[in-house]
């Protein structure tokens, strides 16, 4: 696999057919990071207090989802020249689905509370502007078909010109009010990064994996960098956030080398193979958690509510994807034959978490 101005993509463990290791990995990291802040700035701004959970938030907001970005611009190089009917439906159609679904079903459990509000009216409008203005936890399965038709259509124009267009959207910091322009301004560089350096990034991994005792010091500057940029406040400047951003990310690749090559917490890779299905549906068990253990009194520290409310957000989704499989909801997490506008095919050899 071979990408602009990288060079060929080498692996050297897998999990199973088509999958690299270190890449379930990493997406495992970074999947419960996703949950775990949601989880905490939930239940905190629920009960108005802070708990011990909320440095690690604090800490991995600069690569959180970099990294997640990151990796699924990896494996564009391997696909980003089939046709625009394969294309789009690989890439377009099979997101578009899950969003137009969990936002269905996200909406269906809160719309109750927004007529109790207002009116059922301005409910049913709030459900139309979900097309346009990505809804709740679901953003990110909204602009990666934006990411990856955005590629796919420079693909021939300069790659080092669009990187550093990307780049300097990052660093602008610009806010007007529409989750999906901002966060494409915000993240796309992280998206397109993954696709030019994919042969970089593998050779990183590879290079963690065959000097282990070298990874873990980079580690832990890294670690003592971000944490002292994040305690003095200065982790979003411009400059600040991408160096972040990318350092981040490359250290989670690290981290999913090196627990791949030590093939520990196991956990961690059967999330991040399964990230999707966690992502979709980790909101329902963290909020009726969290709900549950504030009300109720169970549990009275707040780090250890938020602790519990990770948890179950994320074997709570798990779970409920077992249950649908098992009941034949299967098109919860499987796009049925119906919505495929191109004839299936073999994956490709290699590829990321979906």
């Amino acid at each position: 696999m071979t990408s602009s101005g990288t060079s060929a993509v080498t692996v050297t463990s897998q999990t199973g057919p088509g999958r690299v290791d270190w890449v379930d990995y990493a997406k495992g990291i970074c999947i419960v990071m996703v949950v775990m802040m949601h989880s905490v700035l939930g239940v905190e701004l629920a009960s108005g207090q802070t708990g011990f959970m909320h440095p690690l938030v604090a800490f991995a907001k600069p690569f959180r989802m970099p990294d997640f970005f990151l990796i699924s611009g990896l494996f564009l190089p391997v696909v980003i020249d089939r046709d625009w009917r394969t294309y789009l439906d690989r890439k377009v159609v099979h997101f578009a689905y899950f969003y137009v679904l969990w936002v269905t079903i996200q909406f269906g459990f809160k719309a109750p509370a927004f007529a109790a509000e207002t009116s059922w009216a301005h409910a049913g409008y709030l459900y139309l502007e979900s097309f346009i203005e990505p809804f709740g936890t679901l953003w990110f399965i909204y602009l990666l078909p934006v990411f990856f038709v955005v590629t796919k259509a420079t693909r021939r124009w300069p790659p080092l010109l669009i990187w550093g267009l990307a780049a300097l959207l990052e660093m602008m910091h610009f806010s007007t009010g529409w989750t999906a322009i901002d966060e494409f301004g915000a993240r796309f560089v992280y998206f397109y990064t993954g696709y030019l350096f994919a042969g970089r990034v593998f050779t990183l991994s590879d290079r963690a994996r065959n000097e282990p005792w070298l990874a873990l010091a980079a580690l832990a500057l890294w670690a003592l960098v971000n944490e002292s940029l994040v305690q003095l406040g200065v982790s979003e400047c411009p400059f600040v956030s991408l160096a972040l951003g990318l350092a981040g990310a490359c250290a989670i690749i690290t981290i999913g080398t090196l627990l791949a090559r030590m093939r520990w917490l196991n956990f961690l890779r059967f999330c991040g193979e399964h990230s999707i299905v966690i992502y979709l549906a980790f909101f329902l068990p963290m909020a009726a958690t969290r709900t549950i253990l504030l009300r109720t009194g169970m549990i009275h520290d707040i780090g250890a509510i938020s602790l519990t409310v990770t948890l179950f957000g994320v074997f709570g989704a798990l779970a409920i994807w077992r249950i649908a499989l098992h009941v034949g909801a299967n098109f919860l997490f499987e796009r049925p034959d119906a919505f495929w506008i191109a004839p299936k095919k073999a994956s490709p050899a290699l590829q990321a978490a979906e």
